[in-house]
């Protein structure tokens, strides 16, 4: 495999192609971004979703950090990131889910995940800016995460405890990225207790030793659920966990949990592969009945580009044959539907034959981030494959 012409291909379609399409069309000089964007740029809707801010925040502050320190990129960092300050919390502190253009709150903090991309966000601007309230704002957002991790809807939660009492493989997955990305600011002792839970939860709680699956939802006990819910298995997910998993493994030195995380990234792969059309499946259901989701058989972009992060990552760690298989297989099907040849880049949502679903670069779900975020970590980790190949 030719390691240094895929890190060019990743690499010239993150800074030539994908940076720059966010940098023209979504800046908004009211303030923060605009991110419902139709496939040549131009601006849909002008709500403004405040996990898609920060994940915008974030992800210009990190190219700033781990790239290239270019103002042009802190600039449109802190620019997002000057709007959340001045809108995007409620008067506890919450993040909203959305706001109209000019900050005014639309949808209450339903949940925590507006939290937790905030935290990431003003987190990484925080190493880039070492301005003080950037890190105490990622640091109060940690707390409101904390306080609500047992419960994140809150009084927003449709389903009865009392009666299936679930819980929810996205909290514990997040939380295994978002403690080792902010090291620096809750210390070690802190974020090695949070992760050795998270590993437990997503290695262990979730997963089906007997059938291989790893669901989305199980008891509070950890016990399966034998309905909609228990039943539900999101390909996608699991694999992106798989790879924050690996850089726990890494940080911790366990290469046990990294083997093990490879292993099962290969594993989700063959249970989500659509055999018929090629890609994988959004949603499945772990007894084969028909998902309950209308969009199962979408294939997504994100869904794509955590696997094709998760498999490089694990030839890195592991030389396992078989990630190189896969990541040829998952490479060839997103580069030949998901970019935009015509305006840049990338389509979101395609059906199960593989035709492009919704003519949209951004919308209420799709942002600024899985796209230059997976870009930017196959780059690194397949110029670290080439330089070992010479």
């Amino acid at each position: 495999m030719d390691f240094d012409y895929y890190k060019t291909l990743y690499q010239t379609a993150l800074l030539d192609d994908v940076m720059p399409f966010w940098l023209t069309h979504s800046r908004d000089a009211t303030g923060g971004y605009f991110t419902s964007l139709l496939s040549d740029g131009r601006v849909y809707d002008t709500d403004k979703f405040i996990w898609l801010q920060a994940r915008q925040v974030y992800i210009f502050a990190l190219m700033y950090n781990q790239v290239e320190a270019l103002e042009e990129w802190l600039n449109f960092a802190l620019h997002g990131a000057d709007f959340l300050l001045q809108h995007g919390r409620d008067s506890s502190g919450r993040w909203y889910f959305s706001v109209d253009r000019n900050g005014n709150p639309l949808v209450q903090p339903y949940n925590i995940f507006s939290d937790c991309f905030a935290c990431l966000a003003f987190g990484q601007l925080f190493k880039a800016t070492g301005d003080q309230t950037h890190a105490q704002i990622a640091r109060e957002t940690f707390s409101i995460i904390e306080l609500h991790k047992e419960n994140p809807k809150g009084k927003y939660e449709k389903r009865l405890a009392s009666s299936r009492p679930l819980k929810d493989f996205a909290l514990p997955m997040i939380l295994c990225n978002l403690c080792l990305e902010n090291t620096h600011l809750f210390g070690a002792a802190l974020v090695d207790r949070y992760i050795t839970r998270c590993i437990s939860e997503v290695m262990s709680e979730f997963y089906d030793p007997v059938t291989g699956y790893t669901h989305e939802y199980v008891l509070a006990d950890g016990d399966f659920s034998d309905s909609f819910e228990g039943r539900l298995l999101n390909p996608g997910h699991a694999i992106e966990a798989m790879w924050f998993v690996m850089d726990l493994g890494v940080h911790l030195g366990d290469r046990h949990l990294v083997d093990a995380a490879t292993s099962r990234t290969l594993s989700i792969l063959n249970q989500g592969w659509d055999q018929k059309y090629g890609g994988i499946f959004y949603f499945l259901d772990s007894a084969g009945h028909p998902p309950v989701q209308l969009e199962w058989d979408q294939k997504l972009w994100w869904v794509h580009l955590e696997a094709l992060v998760a498999l490089s990552k694990g030839y890195l760690l592991t030389e396992n044959r078989d990630c190189l298989h896969w990541f040829d297989v998952v490479h060839t099907y997103t580069w030949s539907n998901f970019p935009d040849p015509v305006h840049g880049e990338w389509w979101g949502y395609l059906n199960r034959r593989g035709e492009v679903l919704l003519p949209l670069k951004g919308g209420k779900w799709k942002g600024c981030f899985h796209v230059p975020r997976a870009l930017l970590q196959c780059w690194k980790t397949l110029e670290t494959l080439s330089r070992k190949s010479i």
